[in-house]
């Protein structure tokens, strides 16, 4: 079965940009991650055109609340039939299970992963909102939660991927924005890394955005990366 492990940041505010980019891009080398911004401009409808088109949606919407709310949120999410979506992990254990859940008795049944910290978030900012706890312990923790929680994964940076990997079974899924190959900018991410050392710290999917979708040739950038992780 192919399980393309580039997942490409949509990072815009309309329709036709996306359909843009996406016609340019090949599904049977990457998924598509589908956010706030674009869900708020453009609702369900873009979901579903990409997946028209044949592309796996990460719907990422970092459901954080009552755990009802969140368990409603999660099965209509699920009914989109995306391959993966998200909830924070800070909403604790029952919030968590809620969503476990809501994902096992919807129709469709996508990966669920919980996000731990933020990769714009460092050692500061944690400090900041009364997390005293050193960050990559802070993640480890979270990741623990929501590995007991019954959920397939975490959303984290690849910088703790190996710390958590070591911890937990190699089942558990380990999602990680932040990717940026040699030679790019690394913009407001704070935690980064480049794909090949990602991949080689035990992450099974990499969240990559402006390097492919602000490339001249996106297709040919995405076919870069993959050289990159496949070199010796």
């Amino acid at each position: 079965m192919n399980d393309p492990q580039i997942i490409v940041a949509l990072d815009y505010d309309n329709q036709q940009d996306v359909i843009n980019l996406v016609e340019q891009l090949d599904s049977s080398l990457c998924r598509l991650k589908i956010g706030k911004e674009l869900f708020t401009a453009c609702g369900p409808d873009i979901v579903k055109r990409v997946q028209d088109l044949g592309f796996d949606v990460f719907l990422d919407l970092k459901f954080h609340d009552i755990p009802a709310t969140v368990a409603k949120a999660c099965a209509t999410a699920a009914n989109l039939g995306v391959w993966m979506l998200n909830v924070h992990a800070m909403g604790g254990s029952d919030m968590l299970k809620a969503a476990r859940v809501a994902i096992d008795e919807s129709n469709n049944t996508p990966l669920l992963v919980a996000v731990t910290i933020l990769t714009s978030f460092d050692q500061r900012q944690l400090n900041e909102i009364g997390l005293n706890r050193e960050l990559d312990k802070q993640v480890l923790r979270l990741a623990e939660l929501t590995n007991s929680s019954g959920l397939d994964g975490v959303v984290c940076s690849a910088r703790e991927a190996q710390f958590i990997r070591s911890q937990l079974n190699s089942d558990f899924l380990l999602v990680t924005p932040g990717i940026r190959p040699s030679g790019s900018q690394q913009n407001d991410q704070k935690r980064v890394m480049t794909p090949k050392m990602a991949l080689e710290r035990g992450v099974n999917y990499l969240v990559i955005g402006r390097p492919i979708t602000q490339a001249e040739r996106p297709l040919n950038m995405l076919n870069d990366i993959l050289v990159q992780i496949n070199s010796n």
